[in-house]
């Protein structure tokens, strides 16, 4: 399985990103996919995921009311546009896919088995 992120870089802090990942090599039909963010000297943190299943989506709290993720089930890809973005939110992202066994999918790292390289996004004030 590999994932790829595209869509870091460099932003204002109040304003907008968005993210993009795509899943190749893998083929079951349930899964989750979701987002993760790290920055330097903290441990890697749940941004948000979904499930193929139902498409519900969690948010972690330091983006509720912030960020919307969305699947693409044929592509098996997701986005994550997130608006407001603070200094704060300056770390890697990292994409997270693994197989889902329902609707609900936690921004967890135990439940994700692959990752993708991830990509750096800086908010500066």
């Amino acid at each position: 399985v590999q994932l790829v992120e595209s869509g870091g870089g460099s932003v204002q802090a109040g304003g907008s990103l968005r993210l993009s990942c795509a899943a190749s090599g893998y083929t079951d039909s349930s899964y989750c996919m979701g987002w993760f963010s790290q920055a330097p000297g903290n441990e890697r943190e749940g941004v948000a995921a979904i499930s193929s299943v139902g498409h519900d989506p969690v948010y972690g709290d330091s983006v509720k009311g912030r960020a919307i993720i969305s699947l693409d089930f044929r592509r098996k890809a997701i986005s994550l546009d997130m608006n407001n973005v603070k200094p704060g939110d300056t770390a890697m992202y990292y994409c997270a896919a693994d197989g889902g066994g329902g609707s609900y999918c936690p921004p967890e790292k135990d439940v994700f088995g692959y990752w993708g390289q991830g990509t750096q996004v800086t908010v500066s004030s």
